[in-house]
């Protein structure tokens, strides 16, 4: 494996989950919906739980020239999904608001990080590595499915309140 090459891909994605964490912390901030807040709020912290981790495994990158094997998996908390495709917080959010804006940007974030690690998990050599980049590709694409069920219920919902339904 190219060291400079394991190297920056840790730097990019370290750089990636501490300008997720910091985009979820300031929705969460700025809206008006406490159901938004809850699930941003949720969004950031487990971002910032990625770059420490990231952090961690550059640092011992750095001294060894090994990845430590991934000691945390992705939390399973249904709550958390009820909680963002409830009713209330459709009724909250405006489809053309600053909160749809945020869900959209927020999938971009998604998308990239996404890409990145699936991207790496498939290149790296180093078994430790490639269960990193895996566990942290699929720990994104839950963000990224509620973020979508997200905004396709916003969709629907500004569909149906203007009458643009075909039938």
């Amino acid at each position: 494996m190219d060291s400079n090459k394991a190297i920056d891909i840790l730097k990019a994605a370290i750089l990636l989950e501490r300008r997720g964490q910091a985009f979820y912390a300031q929705v969460a901030k700025q809206t008006q919906s406490k159901a938004v807040k809850e699930i941003f709020e949720m969004m950031a912290a487990e971002e910032e739980d990625h770059a420490r981790f990231l952090s961690d495994q550059f640092t011992q990158y750095e001294k060894t020239q090994t990845f430590v094997k991934p000691d945390f998996k992705q939390p399973i908390d249904d709550t958390n999904a009820a909680l963002i495709l409830s009713d209330e917080i459709k009724k909250e959010i405006s489809a053309a608001g600053f909160e749809a804006a945020a869900i959209s940007a927020a999938i971009d974030l998604e998308n990239r990080s996404i890409e990145l690690y699936t991207q790496r998990a498939k290149e790296a050599d180093d078994p430790h590595e490639k269960e990193l980049y895996q566990m942290l590709a699929d720990w994104e694409k839950t963000h990224h499915q509620l973020l979508h069920k997200m905004n396709e219920d916003l969709k629907e919902k500004i569909w149906y309140d203007n009458s643009f339904w075909p039938f």
